[in-house]
């Protein structure tokens, strides 16, 4: 059995799809198992940058078998845009595989996310307002529509009326604004059907058929552990669970099948919309790293708040998601900083604190704990070794692994494939 995750660490945007694109490189099948279209991940390949939203991040590889699990809420529309996006550049989709369980974004999802998000005024939770949340909610309801559901024209039919007479009224009485026409959408939606039915599998027999195998499975992770909606900085979260744990359940396989669970770092930290950030700078270093780091988001475009790297975080991710190594991402950022902090903990009233807080009033009054330490001041992106990198550099990323108590595997000086540096192989 040869199995690896790919798990975020932070609030997102750590890099997690160039780490998966690097290992895809090894492995025989990967699985996206939680999220939405609300996660991006970018991979640059070849001299060309793919943006990827739903498709998992080994779909650049022809040869891999690529599986949608039945975590993922699919949004038809956009997934095809996608699929009819890579073929436009030459990416070849024959190994795709979308999970009969995996849930859809309807319409109506995106217009209620949309609505509630108008209604939450100054208290808005940042949502891409891309319908993921609502959809969930609809999932555990009862009243979620599947893929296989779609694939099924009578079964659709049935589903789509009873939902849209429910969520037409909610859009009349509650939201006051305009509904949907159930014609036009079961039109719309059966378009799709005959475009993916291709693709269309139980994926819960397929991805264990292939662990049986002695394939090697890559499980990648949307979003990240500080955004799971169980354990992360509720509610300014996700609506899965972007966990090692979620990812069992997201593909339908146990957990004593899954082995070399990789962390990604970004060696500072960033996360998009509200919710409390202790490591924030909202100052000049936050600007440097926002503009160094090209720090907008993949989906929204929205700017990143940054600041430094927060070891409280990453330690807490450690433990909830059992990591066995950390894959440092866009160290390369931080080449021209003179100095550099890391935060290693929080005080509060003048306590340190020995675990990550739950609640959110303590984390907006904790004072993070810095402890300083040299930059390198010289650029990365060609260093090819560990034994290439400054001293300094490795000095940083060595108190970065002992800080959170896991071994470094990887560490990322730069986009592109090449500039990957592996201490430990995963597979």
């Amino acid at each position: 059995m040869a199995t690896a995750m790919v798990i975020g660490t932070q609030w997102g945007d750590e890099g997690k799809g160039k780490i998966v694109d690097y290992l895809a490189q090894q492995a025989d099948v990967v699985i996206r198992s939680q999220g939405g279209n609300n996660a991006g991940h970018t991979v640059v390949a070849n001299n060309q940058s793919f943006a990827l939203r739903l498709l998992p991040s080994g779909i650049l590889f022809s040869d891999k078998t690529c599986i949608i699990g039945s975590g993922v809420v699919v949004n038809p529309k956009v997934l095809l845009e996608e699929i009819d996006g890579m073929a436009a550049k030459g990416v070849q989709i024959s190994k795709l595989e979308i999970s009969t369980r995996a849930h859809i974004v309807m319409p109506y999802h995106i217009r209620i996310d949309e609505e509630d998000e108008k209604q939450r005024g100054t208290n808005k939770i940042g949502t891409t307002k891309n319908g993921i949340g609502p959809c969930y909610a609809d999932k555990v309801n009862r009243i979620g529509i599947r893929v296989g559901d779609l694939m099924n024209e009578e079964i659709f039919r049935e589903k789509l009326k009873t939902n849209l007479a429910l969520k037409n009224r909610l859009f009349k009485t509650y939201y006051e604004c305009e509904g949907f026409d159930y014609n036009e959408v079961l039109h719309t939606y059966m378009s799709y059907a005959e475009r993916l039915r291709q693709y269309v599998k139980d994926t819960t027999y397929s991805a264990n058929l292939y662990i049986n195998q002695g394939k090697k499975v890559l499980f990648e992770g949307a979003q990240a552990t500080m955004l799971d909606l169980d354990h992360g900085t509720y509610p300014f979260v996700t609506s899965s669970n972007p966990t090692a744990g979620g990812a069992c359940v997201g593909a339908g396989v146990g957990p004593r099948r899954m082995e070399n669970i990789v962390g990604v770092v970004k060696a500072y930290t960033t996360r998009v919309g509200a919710g409390p950030f202790p490591a924030e700078q909202d100052n000049e270093v936050g600007e440097y790293l926002r503009q160094t780091g090209h720090e907008f988001g993949t989906v929204t475009g929205r700017s990143r708040r940054c600041g430094w790297f927060d070891a409280a975080v990453v330690r807490y991710a450690a433990m909830l998601n059992s990591l066995d190594y950390l894959a440092v991402t866009r160290l390369d950022i931080l080449d021209g900083l003179e100095k550099i902090n890391i935060c290693t903990g929080y005080r509060c009233k003048g306590e340190v604190l020995e675990e990550y807080p739950e609640s959110l009033t303590v984390l907006e009054q904790v004072e993070p704990i810095y402890e300083e330490l040299p930059g390198w001041k010289t650029g990365i992106s060609a260093c090819r070794t560990y034994a290439d990198l400054p001293e300094n550099a490795r000095k940083y990323v060595e108190r970065i692994s002992e800080l959170v108590g896991v071994p470094l595997g990887i560490i990322s000086v730069g986009p592109d494939r090449e500039q990957t540096i592996v201490l430990r192989r995963i597979f």
